[in-house]
């Protein structure tokens, strides 16, 4: 019970000055001795046999090929002749190591070694000029693009025009051999200055 006009306290007691903190593992706190007296070896894992699934696609054909066509002789058929998948996690392929040449070394490639030479010389910086020139004359080739007027065809006629075409009369085909059938002339004569003119 809580201590008469008190506050209650929210502590717990410490045990004595004999009791070890943390956690005593078997066979690691015993030292040299407890280490050259016990094997501490890894038992194998037994391999967990695991449950494939059903391979419908090989029973669908057996049953197809037995002479079954309803739903419930194909059920029968999976409970008669159980067909599992086969596992392709332990196929030969996979379960051999690859094949690694003798001189491969593993690992990350080192960095490359800093050019101290192309630093003094400031060849970096020259590049970066030289990028922002061929940049800069880019831009201004593609602002001359847009600038530049496109040839349509009436500016291509105004300093091209077309000859002039000379005008004839159109006449029908089959009636350009028909002579005429009235002469409003008085003579021949008068016809002919009428045409000169």
């Amino acid at each position: 019970q809580a201590e008469l006009g008190k506050p209650q306290r929210n502590c717990y007691t410490l045990p004595g000055f004999d009791f070890s903190y943390g956690l005593y593992i078997h066979r690691t706190d015993g030292g040299v001795p407890e280490a050259i007296g016990h094997w501490n070896t890894v038992k194998p894992r037994t391999a967990l046999v695991q449950k494939m699934p059903r391979d419908f696609i090989t029973m669908n054909r057996g049953a197809l090929k037995a002479g079954y066509t309803t739903a419930h002789e194909f059920n029968l058929y999976y409970k008669a002749k159980d067909i599992r998948r086969k596992d392709d996690e332990y196929c030969h392929v996979k379960r051999c190591p690859p094949k690694v040449p003798a001189d491969l070394t593993y690992g990350v490639t080192a960095r490359p070694c800093t050019p101290f030479f192309d630093l003094l010389q400031h060849k970096y910086k020259e590049l970066w000029m030289e990028q922002q020139r061929a940049l800069r004359a880019a831009q201004q080739a593609e602002k001359k693009k847009k600038n530049k007027v496109c040839e349509t065809r009436t500016t291509f006629l105004r300093k091209q025009p077309l000859p002039a075409k000379e005008e004839s009369f159109w006449h029908l085909p089959h009636l350009k051999k028909v002579g005429p059938h009235l002469s409003t002339f008085p003579d021949c004569d008068t016809r002919k200055k009428a045409f000169s003119a």
